[in-house]
């Protein structure tokens, strides 16, 4: 009963870090049609405190708030105004899925890397991977899902998927799993040695 009630708790502050991020700059440094955002660090967080459920349980938060996002809910995204246009549903999927996803793998890729290696580094890999899974997975969904459409055809000019994402999230990318990674290891590491306590 102790244990479930701490990880309730843990949930309860992650989701009010995420809601704060996503409703505030904090967040997201928007660049363009793209954000460089820093929600998927609590997602990482929840993955190495709660395990994969916990992962999950963040990463579905965060596909809300960026699904918010398209329709001007916490913030404004160029790129969801215009795909929510072509379909709210679709323009859901291609928000939602992704951080779901994202948060679930998150959790496993902890554990394997804790087998592997220290607290510290299993929180940097986790940390360096909730960036770059949610960077391919969002834009492997939008090309996916909007790929023919006039405006993401538009927008990729004919290049392939990897030329795509290099040219379009490149530099987002990089900043994003180098924060990551370094906020995470540090902040997910001291949280470890505190519930260890």
């Amino acid at each position: 009963m102790k244990n479930k009630t701490r990880k309730i708790v843990i949930m309860g502050m992650i989701s009010a870090v995420m809601l704060i991020m996503a409703y505030t700059p904090l967040g997201y440094l928007s660049i363009g049609p793209l954000a460089v955002t820093f929600n998927m660090i609590p997602v990482a967080l929840a993955a190495i405190l709660l395990g994969p459920v916990g992962g999950l349980t963040a990463g579905c938060i965060f596909g809300i708030t960026s699904f918010l996002q398209c329709i001007g809910i916490g913030g404004t995204s160029a790129m969801g105004a215009v795909l929510f246009e072509i379909s709210p549903f679709l323009s859901f999927v291609q928000r939602f899925v992704p951080r779901a996803v994202d948060g679930l793998l998150l959790g496993y890729i902890f554990r394997g890397a804790k087998r592997l290696t220290g607290n510290y580094a299993a929180c940097t890999i986790t940390g360096l991977c909730a960036a770059v899974i949610n960077t391919v997975l969002f834009m492997g969904a939008l090309i996916l899902i909007f790929g023919k459409t006039e405006y993401v055809s538009g927008i990729m000019d004919g290049r392939s998927f990897i030329a795509f994402i290099v040219a379009f999230a490149g530099v987002n990318a990089i900043a994003e799993a180098a924060i990551s990674a370094f906020v995470t290891g540090l902040v997910g590491n001291a949280l470890l040695k505190y519930s260890e306590t």
